[in-house]
């Protein structure tokens, strides 16, 4: 390792299996580990060998769309692609609104939500 670097991410959200199929599907992605979490929750680890996303959702906890308002404290997460347009194509294929298109140094971007309102920037620097 040359220096510090972000592991991974942990996220709350409703469930863990149907986010990880969702970030499988649009980055190709793979399931690392699944299994109980703190204080009875459950999480997923979906992401590459080398950094993943931990879905994690509490036992018993129901979400209301409050839970996950933008800023509360995650803006967004950034996800770098080496094709933006095949992204984008399998973004719409799940169902899902890409919007704030924008290009200025050093890449192109867009953004979209996950079902839990959860925003994600996809970014390609190619």
């Amino acid at each position: 390792m040359t220096g510090p670097r972000i592991e991974h991410v942990n996220v709350t959200v409703r469930d863990p299996d149907r986010t990880a199929r969702l970030m499988a599907a649009l980055f190709g992605w793979h399931v690392r580990w699944q299994g109980p979490a703190r204080d009875g929750g459950r999480t997923v680890h979906v992401g590459s060998d080398d950094h993943y996303i931990a879905l994690y959702t509490g036992r018993g906890e129901t979400y209301d769309a409050d839970a996950f308002a933008k800023g509360r404290p995650l803006n967004h997460v950034g996800v770098e692609v080496d094709d933006l347009a095949a992204t984008e194509a399998k973004v719409v294929a799940a169902g899902l609104r890409p919007f704030g298109h924008d290009s200025y140094d050093p890449g192109r971007r867009f953004y979209f939500l996950d079902p839990d309102g959860i925003e994600y920037e996809v970014v390609s620097y190619a």
